[in-house]
């Protein structure tokens, strides 16, 4: 005994049956699925209306049924193409985006685009460093990020910085209020490690 659930490959049986035939005045099981003309068009937003036929009725109209009727001839030549629907590049692989393929065209070796992205990677994240050539620890550059200082600030840059922002968080400069004490903690821990960093001296 087949079950009328599953599908039946050979003939395209879907339905369960419960469902009658569509087609006016048929009183068939409708077991095959047919596109609604009447219904919402299949397109990019996914599938369209359907019904459902039974088998001499799904027949009769497989055998008239056009895809292209009412489509134009540049139309029909569109959606025959293999690349319909690829027409523009996705956001993925815009230049907008946050890693760009290659350009091949630039390359006669894929091998060599490839490793030209690779390096193109690992320079995005190395650290950059100062004009003058004085290294930079990564704690020194933490303590310029808490300070909001370029990693090309000179000491007389850092002295006035962290003037200001001792002026803007210190409670006596805040009515006595404290709420800035931790913001205040971190400004001065982090100029007496850059005061003392051999960039800055």
């Amino acid at each position: 005994m087949s079950d009328k659930k599953s599908p039946n490959r050979f003939h395209g049986r879907v339905g369960d049956g419960r469902a009658l035939c569509a087609h006016a005045g048929c009183h068939e099981p409708g077991e095959f699925r047919a596109p609604d003309l009447y219904g919402a068009a299949s397109g990019f937003d996914g599938p369209g209306s359907y019904r459902w036929l039974c088998f001499n009725h799904v027949r009769e109209f497989n055998s008239s049924y056009n895809f292209f009727k009412g489509m134009s001839r540049e139309e029909i030549e569109e959606s025959q193409t293999p690349f319909a629907g690829w027409a523009t590049e996705t956001r993925a692989f815009t230049n907008g985006g946050v890693d760009s393929p290659p350009k091949w065209r630039d390359f006669h070796d894929p091998l060599d685009a490839i490793s030209a992205r690779f390096r193109a990677r690992q320079d995005a994240r190395m650290p950059k460093e100062r004009a003058d050539g004085r290294r930079l620890s990564e704690g020194d550059r933490k303590a310029l990020d808490v300070l909001k200082l370029d990693i090309d600030a000179d000491r007389r840059t850092l002295r006035q910085r962290y003037t200001a922002l001792v002026r803007q968080y210190h409670p006596d400069h805040n009515g006595g209020d404290r709420a800035h004490e931790k913001a205040l903690q971190s400004v001065v821990e982090a100029y007496q490690r850059l005061r003392t960093s051999a960039a800055f001296k």
